[in-house]
């Protein structure tokens, strides 16, 4: 079967508006919407699957800077989450390559059944160059109407992604056990161990199915998944033996509620923070947090271990970074992203509590972190920074 690439020669028909009034036109893809969310960029060269399905990516349209998008079609096992949270997708070129051996979808057909709009043809390394030059902004797309005038009324009242609280949106509504391991296809990048015990209470702020498969790869008998606003004694109630707080969308500063109730759960068991986690357990422990210029959004991140002075290559989605705290001698940075120097992991040296800003589990991307599983699994981040 040939693969089938999108016509990009017939006249423009959609759009995508700036906030300080730049537009890129292209073609149509996917559902006709529109839509309004913060832009940001993604410079990984595969993994579109997963990045349209982390939740993560809620209220921001993903201007993908691979030049060629769509090539592997759509696969369940490849869905981080049960729906599609971006707002909007920009592509320089798709090409649905319906002969992928793991193809069970098309892009188009996901992205028009998840009722999500796309916009194929601007040239996307001018607009990544724009961002990276002013930061991120917030932006209209729209595959229903070119008109600049309409659109422009989105942006009448201010927007910003600091003070926002997207949590409740992506976080599942009622508790559940999770039971699935890593599939066959990611069966090597992490041992699957026969259980060892121990039952895993995992604070849901978005989470990705990759982080509950290594849990159960790494030993974990239990892995319970909860709400992200369950109290600290509903939490107590379950008896865990470890606690995971998430990844997950918006600004940590905006989820005070959840912040308050991980400080009562500190020293009752180990706990292990992802990203969104990350910053919330920084909260946790008085460091603060501030918004980064145009986030890091990839699967190429290079970031050190400050102990092992080993760089590991990374995945990386967030928009938040936390500021290290040189008053706080107790909290021990144990990662730094090489690309601006800002904190990327820590832990406390009295208090078995360790974040991690990056995604050990990558999906997509590298798993040159994926050990940090096991070492939260058998208690043991000496072995790990030591």
């Amino acid at each position: 079967m040939k693969s089938k690439k999108i016509n990009l020669q017939s006249k423009s028909n959609s759009i995508l508006l700036l906030e300080d009034g730049s537009f890129y036109r292209g073609r149509s893809f996917g559902a006709k919407k529109t839509e309004i969310g913060e832009l940001v960029f993604h410079t990984g060269h595969s993994g579109y699957q997963e990045v349209l399905t982390d939740p993560s990516y809620r209220k921001q349209i993903i201007v993908f800077t691979a030049p060629h998008i769509g090539n592997q079609g759509f696969h369940p096992d490849d869905w981080e989450s049960k729906a599609c949270w971006a707002s909007g997708a920009v592509m320089r070129n798709v090409v649905d390559a319906g002969f992928h051996w793991r193809r069970r979808q098309s892009l188009e057909a996901f992205l028009t059944e998840a009722k999500v709009p796309a916009l194929i043809g601007p040239d996307t390394r001018r607009l990544v160059l724009k961002l990276r030059s002013s930061g991120n902004m917030w932006a209209v797309i729209s595959t229903e109407t070119a008109n600049i005038k309409e659109l422009e009324k989105h942006f009448d009242h201010k927007l910003s992604m600091e003070g926002l609280s997207l949590v409740r949106e992506v976080s599942t509504k009622t508790s559940y056990t999770w039971v699935t391991k890593s599939v066959n296809l990611m069966a090597d990048h992490v041992e699957a161990r026969s259980s060892k015990g121990g039952r895993c209470v995992v604070m849901d702020f978005g989470v990705k199915r990759q982080i509950l498969r290594y849990l159960l790869d790494s030993g974990f008998e239990e892995v319970i998944v909860v709400p992200s606003r369950t109290s600290a004694d509903e939490i107590m109630s379950l008896s865990p033996d470890a606690l995971l707080l998430s990844n997950g969308p918006g600004d940590p500063a905006a989820e005070k509620e959840i912040v308050a109730e991980v400080q009562k759960l500190l020293g009752r068991f180990p706990i292990f923070g992802i990203c969104l986690g990350h910053q919330i357990l920084a909260l946790a422990l008085g460091l603060q947090t501030y918004k980064l210029k145009f986030g890091h959004h990839g699967a190429n991140h290079p970031v050190k271990n400050l102990h092992r002075d080993f760089v590991e290559i990374s995945s990386q989605n967030h928009g938040f970074a936390v500021l290290p705290a040189s008053s706080k001698p107790e909290i021990e940075m144990t990662y730094i992203n090489l690309n601006d120097q800002s904190l990327a992991g820590f832990r406390h040296k009295g208090l078995n509590v360790c974040g991690i800003q990056f995604h050990p589990e990558s999906s997509p991307g590298p798993i040159d972190s994926a050990k940090l599983f096991e070492y939260f699994h058998e208690n043991n981040w000496e072995e790990a920074f030591g």
